[in-house]
C-alpha cells in the first residue's frame, strides 16, 4: 500500500506537478508502529530547522501533525515520509505512507566512495550521487556506499550514519554529516546508560584500528561486516549494548 497526500488531501496530477519536477526541498523519514514514532520531537525539529534554512520560513507544526494524522488514517504500522516544498509563498507538505521497513538482516559490506554531501546538515532532496554510488557499489557485490572526503576522512553512509567501536566507546566521525534521528536517540540512550560516545576524525586508512562498526538510520541499527577489504568482527555483546539502548528510546503518538 502506498498513499500520497499533499497538504492533507490525496495527491492529484495537478498537486504533484511541483514535487515531480523540483529538487528544492527537504524531508524526514520515520517508522510508525502502533500509531507511534520514536523521536517525533526530533523529526519536527529537523523539519523546523530545514524550513528555516532552505526557505527562510517558519514551520506550522500543528498543521503538519494534522496532515500526518490524516495520512495515517486506518494505518497502524508504516514507513512515513514528510517532504517540504515551497511552490509559492506558503510551505507545502507532501506525506507518503508505505509499508513498514526493517533494517537489513545481515551485516553490511561497505565500499568507500569519494563523495561528501553538500549542505550535509540538511536532509535535502536531489540525492543523485548517493543513489548512483549505491547502485555502483552493489554492482561490485557490496551492500552500501560509505562516503569519504577527498582527503580521506569518513563522513557517513549513503543513507546512514556510521559508528565505530573503540573498545567500549562508540566513536562517530567528526565530519560534516546529517545528524540522523536514530543516531541522536542512540546517543541520548547511551548517555543514560553511562556508555561513552564521542566524536573523532576517522580516516579511511585507519578504520582497521577499530573493534567494529555499525550503521543507523530510520529503519534501525545493523552491524558492518567490512569496509573495502577491512573485515570487522561482529561482536554480539557490543551490538547488544547499542541495540538495547536504542530499543529503550520512547515512542510518541503521532
Amino acid at each position: 500500500m502506498t498513499r500520497i497526500e499533499i497538504d492533507g488531501r490525496a495527491a492529484t496530477a495537478e498537486t504533484l506537478a511541483h514535487p515531480a519536477v523540483s529538487t528544492h526541498g527537504h524531508f524526514t523519514a520515520m517508522q510508525v508502529r502502533d500509531h507511534k514514532v520514536r523521536g517525533l520531537d526530533l523529526h519536527l525539529a529537523r523539519l523546523r530547522a530545514g524550513s528555516r534554512e532552505v526557505f527562510d520560513s517558519a514551520l506550522d507544526e500543528e498543521l503538519l501533525l494534522r496532515h500526518l494524522r490524516h495520512a495515517l488514517t486506518g494505518v497502524v504500522d508504516a514507513s512515513l515520509r514528510v517532504y517540504v516544498f515551497q511552490p509559492e509563498d506558503e510551505l507545502s507538505f507532501m506525506v507518503t505512507v508505505m509499508p513498514p521497513g526493517e533494517p537489513p538482516a545481515t551485516p553490511q559490506r561497505l565500499r568507500a566512495v569519494p563523495y561528501a554531501r553538500p549542505f550535509a546538515q540538511v536532509k535535502h532532496l536531489g540525492g543523485f550521487a548517493q543513489a548512483h554510488y549505491t547502485r555502483l557499489v552493489r554492482r561490485e557485490g557490496f551492500d552500501d556506499a560509505l562516503m569519504v572526503t577527498q582527503d580521506g576522512f569518513v563522513t557517513e553512509g549513503a543513507t546512514t550514519n556510521i559508528g565505530f567501536f573503540d573498545d567500549d566507546t562508540v566513536v562517530w566521525p567528526d565530519a560534516p554529516v546529517l545528524l540522523g534521528i536514530t543516531m541522536q536517540l542512540l546517543n541520548f540512550a547511551l548517555t543514560e546508560r553511562e556508555v561513552v560516545s564521542r566524536l573523532a576524525e576517522v580516516r579511511l586508512d585507519e578504520v582497521a584500528s577499530f573493534d567494529g562498526a555499525f550503521l543507523t538510520n530510520a529503519r534501525g541499527i545493523v552491524p558492518v561486516a567490512s569496509i573495502d577489504d577491512v573485515v570487522f568482527p561482529v561482536d554480539a555483546d557490543r551490538m547488544k549494548v547499542v541495540t538495547e539502548a536504542y530499543d529503550s528510546a520512547p515512542w510518541r503518538e503521532v
